[in-house]
């Protein structure tokens, strides 16, 4: 095993495409470190620079002790599981397993043991004669990991590999991968464009966009305080909800307006940022996760001063609970490039002004109870859990917490 340190490493192509900038990263001895972000964000090429498969334009890359910037990939005790499971059909799945093992000339009596223990590990004993073709793919891609496992490397390097298998599957693998990976204990990267996948299964998860880190952190402490308005709306599923608001005093308390609407703010989540003070009468953005909303009826203990009111466009039943659409009347969607480029990674149109629902207000999300008595069309009051609000600088999209302010123009 072996950390693997990015000191300030960049790379840049020759027609001047910089494809990563000044990532500085240590990934601890043994940990799980799962890069995300959107397409061409730059994660899989930071991993393709630790395999060795792309040149580093600048910085130092280190695994163990050993700067590896012009060391060959051979010669970087790493092993690699890619997208595709990239087996040879010809060969059984014993053969396919070994075969790295024979590259490198291995005892017959050592090769043997590694594969059978590998196979115990993923539970493969009784495939090990079958081809490739006579497998699923959960089972396949279990070889993949099988072929990385027997060469006993410093680090494991992983390229999405659950994204050729179905749902169901892919739940059942990110399982299987991450106990693995503890009872190894094996160094792991892990790029996944599946934030789900970053949340389950990192001990810290490094957030990127356009080549650089946003953010790195233990998955937890992204979804509550994420950096900036970026991280806050790729983390999470369904999405974070993002509406302009302003922070106002009622009665003497804290509040923020939303539209027409208020919802006062209780002392503990003014402690936790206690920068939002300085923002009286100033826009932000409000960012409300959709686990943070709840129809009024099944949560009686709200304040009516702690609740929104608005319009069902939409609701689908999902069984152990509803997602339910609502139009809060006068609000705004807010519309930055970080919002703009969410939108688009999630297949969204690119909106050139604020979403609206029959002219009427921004479109939010809630995941209701699915005892919720809600109707399409109808009106519903909805109980919001103040304390786990987000607020974002409207100008910086940087999140609110303990600094001042930034001014117009500041570098975020």
């Amino acid at each position: 095993m072996a950390e693997v340190v990015f000191d300030e490493v960049s790379k840049v192509y020759a027609d001047g495409t910089r494809a990563v900038s000044g990532l500085s990263l240590d990934v601890g001895d043994g940990e799980f470190m799962v890069l995300v972000g959107p397409s061409g964000c730059g994660k899989t090429t930071a991993l393709r620079m630790v395999a060795g498969l792309e040149e580093i334009s600048s910085g130092a890359l280190r695994i163990g002790e050993r700067v590896v910037n012009h060391v060959p990939s051979r010669d970087r005790d790493i092993a690699m599981v890619f997208q595709s499971y990239a087996l040879y059909p010809h060969l059984s799945v014993y053969d396919n397993i070994a075969f790295g093992l024979k590259v490198k000339k291995m005892s017959k009596q050592e090769i043997d043991r590694r594969v059978r223990n590998a196979a115990e590990i993923l539970g493969l004993e009784q495939f090990l004669k079958r081809k490739p073709r006579a497998l699923s793919g959960g089972q396949r891609q279990r070889v993949a990991m099988g072929r990385a496992i027997v060469r006993e490397p410093a680090a494991f390097l992983m390229d999405e590999p659950l994204s050729n298998l179905d749902a169901k599957l892919r739940v059942q693998m990110r399982a299987e991968v991450s106990r693995l990976q503890r009872d190894l204990g094996t160094t792991t990267i892990y790029v996944t464009h599946d934030q789900v996948e970053a949340m389950t299964m990192g001990d810290r998860v490094a957030v990127m966009r356009k080549g650089e880190l946003l953010q790195v952190a233990d998955p937890q402490t992204l979804y509550d305080r994420p950096v900036n308005l970026f991280v806050g709306g790729f983390i999470g599923s369904p999405a974070m909800n993002m509406i302009e608001a302003t922070v106002t005093r009622t009665n003497g308390a804290l509040a923020v307006d939303v539209g027409k609407q208020h919802l006062e703010l209780d002392e503990g989540t003014l402690s936790s940022r206690p920068a939002l003070r300085a923002y009286e009468g100033r826009t932000i953005i409000l960012g409300i996760r959709p686990e943070e909303l709840e129809e009024a009826s099944l949560a009686p203990e709200t304040p009516p001063d702690r609740r929104l009111r608005g319009v069902v466009e939409l609701r689908e039943a999902l069984g152990s609970e509803l997602m339910v659409h609502f139009t809060v009347e006068g609000t705004r969607e807010a519309l930055t490039e970080d919002v703009k480029e969410l939108a688009q990674d999630a297949g969204a149109p690119t909106a050139e002004r604020p979403r609206e629902s029959n002219g009427s207000g921004a479109l939010l999300v809630g995941r209701f109870g699915a005892r919720a008595s809600v109707e399409e069309g109808k009106p519903v009051e909805v109980a919001v859990d103040t304390r786990s609000l987000h607020f974002f600088d409207a100008e910086t999209s940087e999140g609110i917490y303990d600094a001042e302010p930034k001014e117009k123009g500041a570098s975020a």
